[in-house]
C-alpha cells in the first residue's frame, strides 16, 4: 500500500518532487519501465520520471533492502542504454526510521567499478520542505519533528484550503496512510476529516484491491484489510459496511480488535 501511494504521488504531482529533489519546478511524465527491460524488472518498486534533460528514479522503502545499490546500478544501465543522453538522478527514499546501517549506502561497489546514488532518510529531513507544496504534504508527518502531532495538524489545515476537491481527496487520504508509520490512528482519524479522503482514488485503489483480492482468494481476510483501512483513516463505520458489504456486527469486532493496537 506504501508504494502504490508513494507511487501515485509522484506521478501526480512530479513538479513537486522535481522542485524537492532536482531543484526546479519542471514537469515530469511518466517512463514505462517495459522500454528498459531485457529482462524482467520489478515495476511495482521502480518510479521512473522523465523530461526532455532528465530522468528521476525514485525507490520509496519502508523496510532496509540490500539489494538496493546493486539494483541502482542496474537501473542506471539500462537508461543509459537506452536515453544515452539524458541526466538521470537516482533517489531512495526510506519513510520509517530504522537503526539499521542499510539506509546509510549509497554506492554500490565491486573491483573497478563503483555507482553512486542519493539517499534521504526522511525522519532527518527539515519539516518545512514538505509544507510548500501539496504533493509533498503527505511527508510531512514522517519529517524531522518531535511533534507529529502538531505537523499533521498543519498539514490538515494547508488540505482543508485546497480548493480543487479532487486534490484535496486525495492528498488528505495519503496523508492518512503516511501518517499512520508515526502516529496513532485515533490521533489521525480525529485530525483529517474522512468525509473528504472517501472520493480518493486512493480510497478506490484499497477498495478493489481487496475485491480483487477476495475473488481471487476466496477469503473474508481481503475484505477485512479492506474495512481495517477504511476504519483506520476514519470513516463511520456504516460507511464502510456500504463499500464492503461486511455486517455492522462484524465491523465492531473489527475496530474493537484494531483499538487496543492503537494504544500499543
Amino acid at each position: 500500500m506504501f508504494d502504490n501511494i508513494c507511487k501515485f504521488l509522484a506521478e501526480n504531482f512530479s513538479s513537486d518532487f522535481a522542485t524537492w529533489l532536482l531543484g526546479e519546478p519542471i514537469t515530469l511524465t511518466e517512463l514505462s519501465p517495459q522500454e528498459l527491460s531485457l529482462e524482467p524488472i520489478r515495476a511495482d518498486a521502480l518510479i521512473l520520471l522523465q523530461s526532455a534533460q532528465n530522468i528521476l528514479h525514485l525507490e520509496f522503502q519502508t523496510q532496509v533492502d540490500a539489494e538496493i545499490p546493486f539494483r541502482m546500478l542496474d537501473y542506471r544501465v539500462r537508461v543509459y542504454r537506452r536515453f544515452p543522453k539524458k541526466a538521470m538522478h537516482q533517489v531512495v527514499i526510506y519513510l520509517k526510521q530504522t537503526n539499521s546501517d542499510l539506509v546509510q549506502q549509497n554506492t554500490f561497489s565491486i573491483p573497478k567499478t563503483r555507482h553512486e546514488f542519493t539517499v534521504i532518510r526522511l525522519w532527518e529531513q527539515p519539516t518545512e520542505v514538505f509544507l510548500r507544496t501539496p504533493g509533498l504534504l503527505p511527508f510531512a508527518a514522517l519529517s524531522s519533528t518531535i511533534e507529529p502531532e502538531v505537523v499533521i495538524n498543519d498539514v490538515a489545515q494547508q488540505i482543508n484550503s485546497i480548493t480543487e476537491l479532487k486534490t484535496q481527496s486525495n492528498i488528505a487520504a495519503a496523508t492518512a496512510v503516511l501518517a499512520g508509520l508515526v502516529l496513532d490512528k485515533e490521533v489521525i482519524k480525529r485530525v483529517l476529516r474522512s468525509d473528504i479522503m472517501r472520493e480518493s482514488v486512493i480510497y478506490q485503489d484499497i477498495l478493489e484491491a481487496g475485491k480483487v483480492e477476495g475473488k481471487a482468494e476466496g477469503k473474508a481476510e481481503a475484505l477485512l484489510e479492506v474495512a481495517s483501512n477504511l476504519i483506520n483513516t476514519g470513516m463511520a463505520l456504516e460507511q464502510v459496511a456500504s463499500v464492503t458489504g461486511l455486517s455492522a456486527e462484524q465491523l465492531q469486532h473489527l475496530q474493537a480488535e484494531l483499538a487496543p493496537k492503537e494504544n500499543q
